[in-house]
């Protein structure tokens, strides 16, 4: 997993019209960068950084 891919991620998760999915992607996205970071990523602060980005979109957070 490279930085791209993450910011990739957050750009598809802001462009979504749908809060439960934009929540559920968001979930994905954080456990997949916390995987890469657990199986060694060397980028970790980085990935992490980047999946952050997520909290500044504006969208409510939860499930239905």
């Amino acid at each position: 997993m490279d930085v791209q891919q993450v910011n990739e991620r957050v750009a598809s998760i802001a462009a979504q019209d749908d809060d439960e999915q934009q929540h559920a992607q968001e979930d994905r996205l954080h456990r997949d960068v916390l995987k890469a970071i657990a199986d060694g990523a060397p980028n970790a602060a980085e990935l992490a950084s980047a999946a952050l980005k997520t909290i500044d979109l504006d969208f409510d957070r939860w499930y239905g």
